[in-house]
C-alpha cells in the first residue's frame, strides 16, 4: 500500500480502530488560511446581527474565538450553520447558511491528510460529502433550550460514523478525520473513544426523538444506547495541527465545554472512488487519483457549486433518508 503510514501505524489503525498523528498540519501553513477565511465569515454575521438589533455589538476587537462565544451567547442562538460546509438533514431553504470557501476547500485535498488516507484505502480517494464544522461555545455562556431546560450545546453522544450514513454504504471503506482548529481537553470537549470496539460491527443507534433520546434530555442526533457501551474509554486531547484518523465502526464522543473556551473542529470523510457515500443526496468529489489524476476536482469553485446546486435540490419535496434507524425500535425504548 502506498503512503505515508509504517507498517507499526497502519496495524495501530487497523487493531485500535484509530490512529492520532500528531503535528501532521502546519498550523501557519495549513490552518491559518482557514482561520483567516472563517474570520470573514464571523464578520458578515456579526454584522447582520447587529443590524437586526440582535447584538449590542459586533465585537470586532476580539479574537475569533472569543467573539465567536460573544456573539452565540447574546445572541441567544447557535449559529454554526453559517460556517458549516455541509447542509442540515432537514429543513433546508435557498437561504440556509452554507459556507464553501476555497481555503475550506483546499484544507480538503490537503496533502498530508491524504498521505495517510492513502496508506489506509489506497490511491483512488473520494472526499465524502459528510462534513461538518463544529463550533462548541461554552455551555454556561448560551441559554436553556425552553423545550428541555438544558443547554444545547452539550456533550457528543456516543456513536459510529457508519450509523449517520444509509445503509447500502455498511460497505464502504469510509475513514473519518477529525482535526481541531485549537488544541482541546476534557474541560472543552475534547474525543473519546472505545479502541478495538470497531471489531464488533454496527452498533444500534437512537434518534434524539425516541424514548432514550426523550431521557437524554432530547438532544438530538443518533446515540448509542449505553447498554452496548463498555469496555475502555480513551480521552484524546489534541492541539491545532493534531490530525484523529477513525475506522468508520470505531465509537467515539465529544465531552460537555464547560470551559471558558471555545471547542472548534472539523471532522472529514474520505473513501475509495466508486463505493456508496451513504449520503447520495450531497456531493462529493475525485480528491486523489493515481489511476486518473485528471479526475481530481482542483476548482474551488466548482466544489462550492456543487453545494449551491445540492441547496437549491433540497428544497424539493423528497422522501431522501439519512441513515436507518428508527426511533420506535425496541432498542430505543
Amino acid at each position: 500500500m502506498t503512503g505515508t503510514l509504517t507498517a507499526a501505524e497502519l496495524d495501530h489503525f487497523e487493531t485500535e480502530g484509530f490512529l492520532l498523528k500528531r503535528g501532521l498540519l502546519d498550523p501557519a501553513a495549513d490552518l491559518a488560511p482557514v482561520l483567516s477565511e472563517y474570520a470573514g465569515v464571523l464578520d458578515g454575521l456579526a454584522e447582520q446581527l447587529h443590524a437586526d438589533g440582535m447584538i449590542s455589538s459586533t465585537y470586532a476587537e476580539l479574537p475569533f474565538a472569543d467573539r465567536v462565544n460573544a456573539v452565540f451567547a447574546e445572541s441567544g442562538r447557535d449559529h454554526t450553520q453559517h460556517f458549516d460546509f455541509s447542509l442540515p438533514q432537514g429543513g433546508t431553504k435557498p437561504d440556509t447558511p452554507l459556507w464553501v470557501g476555497p481555503a475550506v476547500f483546499a484544507l480538503l485535498r490537503n496533502a498530508a491528510i491524504l498521505d495517510v488516507i492513502e496508506s489506509i484505502i489506497g490511491p483512488e480517494i473520494w472526499s465524502n460529502p459528510v462534513q461538518h464544522v463544529r463550533l462548541k461555545v461554552p455551555e454556561h455562556l448560551m441559554p436553556p433550550d425552553p423545550e428541555t431546560g438544558r443547554p444545547k450545546n452539550v456533550a457528543t453522544p456516543w456513536h459510529q460514523d457508519n450509523g449517520v450514513i444509509t445503509e447500502d454504504a455498511d460497505d464502504t471503506e469510509l475513514v473519518t478525520v477529525w482535526l481541531p482548529l485549537g488544541d482541546t481537553d476534557p474541560a472543552n470537549g475534547c474525543l473519546m473513544v472505545k479502541p478495538r470496539r470497531h471489531r464488533e460491527g454496527l452498533l444500534p443507534h437512537c434518534p434524539g426523538n425516541s424514548p432514550m433520546g426523550a431521557r437524554r434530555g432530547g438532544v438530538g442526533g443518533l446515540a448509542i444506547p449505553g447498554i452496548h457501551l463498555g469496555g475502555e474509554t480513551l480521552d484524546l486531547p489534541m492541539a491545532a495541527g493534531d490530525v484523529l484518523f477513525m475506522h468508520r465502526r470505531t465509537p467515539h464522543a465529544a465531552h460537555r465545554n464547560t470551559s471558558d473556551h471555545l471547542r472548534w473542529s472539523f471532522d472529514l470523510r474520505y473513501q475509495p472512488i466508486g463505493q456508496p457515500s451513504g449520503r447520495d443526496a450531497y456531493p462529493g468529489f475525485v480528491a486523489r487519483s493515481a489511476a486518473d489524476p485528471g479526475a481530481e476536482l482542483r476548482d474551488p469553485q466548482a466544489w462550492a457549486d456543487s453545494w449551491y446546486a445540492a441547496r437549491a435540490a433540497s428544497e424539493l419535496p423528497s422522501d431522501r433518508r439519512f441513515n436507518r434507524w428508527d426511533p420506535d425500535a425496541a432498542a430505543c425504548a
